[in-house]
């Protein structure tokens, strides 16, 4: 293969990654809007998705929403949410069906607390330093991120955002939803005296992705 080739297919290839995980981040997106995103035309956007349509990874659906003419948008498939890591996601299905089997609720219970005492002690390290409600929240992101969870966060009104566009252990969380329990749990004691934390948004509830809203809490 010569040098230009294979410049220009791993070029496209880092395309289709980067309207892929675009689509992971914002849902649904119209070919317009992905062209800004990339810096191309509008038809090279369909051409790629075309690629992504026969790979099965995107499809696209229509949008009658407002005034006008329909618009098509296009969206991940289950395939496309698959590649993004589900972190060692059948084997640690198997174990918690082995823990199960063996020890009942109460070890997967203890499983999961262990776990959640654990995330806690890191985070609360890499928060320790933080000086303010903002701080905690980006360095928490920050440690989510490097997770897999691909976080972030945005400001709405006085509130902030702590968004997380992908669950690394969504297969683990399926089968036992005290993972997420855990998680939410740790959120609001890591901002305790800071910020009130609640979930306003649940990728197992239906969501595309999981959404927590960090309230600042009124000095005493």
């Amino acid at each position: 293969m010569s040098y230009a080739r294979e410049n220009f297919e791993n070029s496209a290839q880092r395309s289709s990654e980067q309207l892929m995980r675009h689509l992971k981040t914002y849902g649904a997106c119209s070919t317009a809007s992905l062209s800004k995103v990339l810096n191309v035309t509008s038809e090279a956007v369909r051409q790629q998705m075309a690629k992504l349509v026969e790979q099965g990874l995107v499809d696209s659906v229509v949008s009658r929403s407002g005034v006008g003419r329909p618009k098509q948008l296009w969206q991940l498939t289950t395939a496309g949410h698959a590649r993004f890591p589900d972190t060692h996601a059948q084997l640690t299905v198997q174990i918690i069906h082995s823990v199960a089997h063996l020890f009942g609720q109460t070890g997967i219970n203890q499983i999961i607390e262990h776990r959640g005492t654990q995330q806690l002690a890191e985070y609360q390290a890499q928060l320790a330093s933080a000086s303010s409600l903002v701080e905690r929240v980006m360095r928490l992101a920050d440690a989510r991120d490097a997770e897999g969870y691909m976080a972030r966060v945005e400001s709405d009104g006085d509130d902030f955002l702590l968004i997380e566009d992908h669950c690394p252990i969504c297969a683990a969380a399926t089968k036992c939803q005290g993972f997420c329990a855990s998680e939410l749990s740790q959120f609001q004691m890591l901002m305790q005296g800071w910020g009130q934390v609640t979930r306003e948004e649940h990728l197992l509830h239906g969501a595309r992705r999981c959404v927590y809203r960090i309230r600042k809490v009124a000095p005493k």
